[in-house]
């Protein structure tokens, strides 16, 4: 490998690090060897097959754009699976993204051309991963959601407009603004639907004023039908361009068309933004997406458990979405670290797994409660005296707050053996120790109920 290869290939990280999470990075790309640039072919080095393929599906439209603005256009990108790593010997795949001079479009002044060159050709810069389907509903997200559907539906004849969607870091944002856009275009192939980002629009603007095309780039957005644009915040303090984007919100409000603007804070906020685009920004609905809560937190895991081919025990899911509670950009990249760790040493993902990935990723410490603790979480949570839960009675309510206090006592106290929990429990066997915690980890396969019991004495304890 030349020095320049590397050079350059540092610079493709330096960019993907930026537009993923740590754990996504780390996982995927931090690992990956620039084996060869010849001939305009960039040669990566991959430890999989599965690896090469996990990109391509998740990552190439990225991977694609970084390349091309590092190595230029026209570059073709190949993996190399390692086989034997004492002759170097592999076998090649290629990439079946194809790295285009319209992936550029973004950051590029040819998409200011004048409007009839470009209306058969318009690159919306939209998503196509980011669906409503896509999209998991809870009531952290139901207000931006709904109006969401509704203007996708009658883009600009809403009283959503503009749609001013806030919220934290990775709570799902750019997706519902993308579903949103992808909607719209599906019911109207026809509409100008145009993706941006706050960061993006700046340097457009920039190049557009140093090249004095600023009527280019006018006519160019004064011609889109649903225009998004994420992350509003970065336009603070840019006198230049906030005025600029004002002309267009004006010329686009009063055209009905739709505006749907995505932010991490509120328009009240918001600061070094004029007053008068905070006073445009409250004009339709602002709505908030918070933190997912945990039954969103569990079905978003479900759902991508099952997009994606992986098999998790409810338990796993459970102790994920107790977790992990900041954002979803978090919970898909416990997944992918999973999914990764299991696949590369051939091991299971069980408790012990999901404990190392997530650590990694949030605050976390083990919980290591006594069983006393534990029975008597459980006795208050079911209101049952904890005599009775150690004893030999053998009513409905009494025999699930045993099972669930064994069941609990066995993956939260790893130090004990099934015998010492046993014993505990009125001299029970081991044998009954692990009948119970199979058992209820079976139900808690479906049964909603028992999770909610199991996930709210989890929460008591850790008070």
């Amino acid at each position: 490998m030349t020095k320049q290869i590397d050079i350059r290939w540092q610079e493709c990280l330096q960019i993907l690090a930026d537009n993923l999470t740590a754990t996504a990075f780390q996982t995927w790309f931090a690992p990956i060897v620039p084996l060869e640039y010849k001939d305009g072919v960039l040669v990566l080095q991959v430890k999989s097959q599965f690896i090469a393929e996990y990109i391509e599906d998740n990552y190439i439209n990225l991977l694609s754009r970084t390349i091309i603005r590092v190595y230029g256009i026209g570059t073709k990108l190949e993996y190399r699976v390692l086989i034997d790593s004492t002759s170097g010997a592999g076998s090649t795949i290629p990439s079946s993204g194809s790295i285009r001079e319209n992936e550029l479009k973004e950051n590029n002044l040819s998409s200011f051309a004048p409007v009839k060159a470009q209306q058969d050709n318009f690159e919306t810069q939209l998503n196509e991963l980011y669906t409503f389907e896509s999209f998991i509903s809870g009531e952290p997200n139901k207000l931006a959601r709904t109006a969401g559907v509704a203007v996708s539906k009658q883009p600009g004849f809403t009283a959503f407009n503009p749609l001013f969607i806030y919220g934290g870091s990775g709570v799902g944002k750019t997706h519902l603004a993308n579903a949103i856009g992808n909607q719209a275009k599906l019911l109207n192939p026809q509409a100008r639907v145009l993706y941006v980002s706050a960061n993006t629009f700046k340097l457009q603007f920039q190049d557009a004023h140093n090249l004095n095309k600023i009527p280019d780039f006018l006519n160019f957005y004064q011609s889109v039908d649903v225009l998004i644009v994420d992350d509003i915040q970065y336009f603070a303090g840019l006198k230049g361009t906030q005025d600029t984007f004002f002309h267009i919100f004006n010329y686009l409000q009063q055209s009905r068309k739709q505006l749907i603007l995505t932010s991490d804070r509120p328009p009240l906020a918001l600061r070094d933004i004029e007053d008068r685009l905070l006073t445009r920004f409250k004009w339709g609905l602002a709505a908030e997406i918070k933190r997912p809560d945990y039954q969103l937190r569990h079905d978003i895991l479900v759902s991508k458990m099952r997009r994606d081919g992986i098999e998790l025990s409810e338990d796993v899911i459970e102790f994920i979405a107790t977790n992990v509670t900041d954002s979803v950009r978090d919970l898909e990249g416990v997944l992918a670290s999973l999914l990764a760790h299991s696949t590369l040493t051939n091991s299971p993902i069980d408790i012990r797994l999901a404990e190392m990935v997530v650590s990694r990723i949030v605050q976390f410490a083990p919980q290591n409660n006594s069983m006393d603790e534990i029975t008597g979480a459980v006795s208050e949570h079911f209101n049952i005296d904890e005599r009775f839960i150690k004893g030999k009675g053998r009513s409905r309510q009494i025999m699930l707050a045993r099972h669930v206090s064994m069941y609990l006592c066995k993956e939260m106290c790893e130090n004990l053996s099934l015998a010492e929990i046993g014993k505990y429990f009125g001299q029970r066997s081991h044998a009954t120790v692990l009948h119970s915690a199979n058992t209820m980890r079976a139900q808690l396969e479906y049964d909603p109920v028992l999770r909610q019991h199991i996930q709210q004495i989890r929460a008591a304890l850790k008070r």
